[in-house]
């Protein structure tokens, strides 16, 4: 199966959790033009290339390359979803730890006054 240079914009930017609107405001482009892309309707051109790279942290190589990264060691969709799921579970355990240290220091305060 081959795998688009869209269809890498596409899963890359559920990846790094972007809507199709905040590509469209960040590369000054129209969200049907994005669409366009994405489904291969629209060629993307060099300079229309590193700018996707540019917003997605990585090379012109590497967006062009990476569904062979994806085949090469079977990552999938729902790996990727997990990895994200478990970076949540700990943003949310830190915020937790941050919540609970606000209310020490609180409870602390009010003992002195």
């Amino acid at each position: 199966m081959k795998i688009t240079v869209g269809e890498n914009i596409r899963f890359i930017r559920h990846m790094k959790d972007l809507s199709q609107d905040d590509v469209a405001k960040k590369l000054n482009i129209s969200i049907p033009a994005i669409s366009k892309i994405e489904t291969g309707v629209t060629d993307v051109n060099l300079s229309r290339l590193e700018q996707f790279a540019s917003l997605f942290e990585m090379s012109v190589v590497q967006l062009i390359g990476f569904n062979k990264k994806i085949e090469n060691n079977k990552v999938t969709e729902l790996d990727l979803l997990n990895d994200k799921l478990i970076n949540r579970e700990l943003e949310m355990v830190e915020l937790q730890q941050k919540v609970i240290a606000l209310f020490e220091e609180l409870r602390m305060n009010k003992k002195m006054a």
